[in-house]
């Protein structure tokens, strides 16, 4: 693809340290699977939680000499879904088992199938019931400059992930938070709460959209309800990943319900979500954003991209994502070294008058300047916001400024 443009990263730097200033607007980060990856470990223990294909990985080699979970890959390959995706296998499990009462499907009972889902999901509690190693993570940064502003519009925490590193992070830096659980012995899920903001307005609010490990499902008076447990239960049906029973439930279950306040904060006027470890593959989700995106032109989404645009193949790393903002004027994607702001694209490039400023001298260090090629001797310019290390070390530079730019 030809450049026809350049952005200034100085400029988009100030207008996002500017927007993260707005204390009476609504300000929302996304947190996705890549954000674990950016906790620093001790040698030999990184990933502190592995992405999704390593997940998958793991289950498989514990569940090598299962019967029952070869006979469903196999039925996974005829039915041409991915082997390599845990939650992909999940969905199909769980649809087979929703058809399975009263008969076999593709050769598996309903029993078979309900004790495998169990296994399962205890093998991924088990792998990422994990705390943070510190209080110096990238999470514990991103809480600190939210508990940094007395803010009178409270910030919105949305996440696809199901471990608990928000909820330590939060409770570590005593960010009081609401999760749309109320009650201590058994904490069920207040969806009035929810929907008529019935919160304190310095609570943070954070919306586990694909459910958490610490979130079960009882049979109350002959009704599925879904409870959150201070401890985590190695035995109970965990509410986590996403699929299609979720579309099927009561509007009472929390998925419909967190979805519901995702596309209600997009709606709000001059909102701003910041997505970080999201590569816009979850066409669902996609779609709940791109309609409010649409509907409110005042609203702005900021897709934080790990790594380069192009892959080491030379193909593009986000494709569904550049897609879907090269089309929308209000969703802008940011890699290290190329970006798409207003449906343009273009490299990054620094204005010789803004090489003196204070915001430039304030934000140098997020510029890494790189060599393309031995012979040509090409500097590249890069802003690796994408990591979401890097991008919390953004926040707390601005800790104290923005309060002063919010009071200009």
């Amino acid at each position: 693809m030809s450049e026809q443009s350049f952005h200034d990263p100085v400029r988009h730097l100030q207008y996002l340290r500017q927007s993260l200033s707005q204390d009476n607007e609504s300000i929302g980060f996304f947190i996705s699977a890549g954000c674990p990856l950016s906790v620093k470990m001790p040698a030999g223990e990184w990933p502190l939680i592995p992405d999704v294909k390593k997940l998958t990985l793991h289950i498989s080699e514990k569940l090598a000499s299962d019967e029952s979970f070869t006979k469903l890959l196999s039925v996974l390959k005829v039915a041409d879904k991915n082997c390599e995706n845990i939650e992909e296998i999940l969905s199909y499990l769980r649809l087979m088992h929703s058809v399975s009462k009263g008969g076999d499907v593709r050769g598996m009972n309903e029993k078979e199938l309900e004790n495998l889902e169990k296994q399962i999901c205890k093998i991924i509690v088990d792998k990422i019931n994990v705390a943070l190693p510190d209080e110096e993570t990238p999470y514990h940064r991103l809480c600190n400059w939210i508990r940094s502003i007395d803010r009178k519009t409270a910030i919105e925490i949305f996440t696809t992930n199901y471990d608990l590193l928000l909820e330590q992070s939060l409770e570590d830096n005593e960010v009081p938070y609401f999760d749309g659980f109320v009650g201590s012995r058994r904490s069920f899920f207040d969806l009035r709460a929810l929907e008529d903001n019935l919160i304190p307005s310095h609570w943070t609010r954070l919306w586990k959209i694909h459910g958490s490990i610490s979130w079960y499902q009882e049979q109350n008076n002959s009704q599925n309800k879904v409870y959150r447990s201070s401890e985590i239960k190695s035995d109970a049906s965990h509410l986590i990943y996403p699929s299609h029973l979720k579309y099927d439930e009561s509007r009472k279950m929390p998925y419909l319900a967190l979805i519901d306040q995702l596309n209600r904060f997009l709606r709000k006027k001059s909102s701003v979500l910041i997505f970080c470890g999201y590569s816009f593959n979850d066409g669902h989700l996609n779609d709940t954003i791109m309609n409010a995106l649409k509907s409110n032109p005042t609203a702005m989404a900021l897709g934080l991209m790990f790594g380069d645009y192009y892959d080491e193949n030379g193909k593009e790393s986000y494709s569904e994502a550049y897609k879907l903002a090269k089309k929308q004027h209000n969703l802008n994607i940011w890699t290290n070294d190329h970006a798409i702001i207003g449906t343009n694209f273009g490299t990054w490039k620094k204005l010789k008058n803004n090489e003196d400023s204070d915001t430039y001298n304030d934000f140098i260090k997020f510029f890494d300047s790189d060599i393309e090629g031995s012979e040509h001797k090409k500097k590249v310019l890069k802003m690796p916001l994408g990591d979401f290390n890097n991008f919390t070390q953004y926040l707390k530079k601005i800790i104290g400024t923005t309060k002063d730019i919010s009071n200009d």
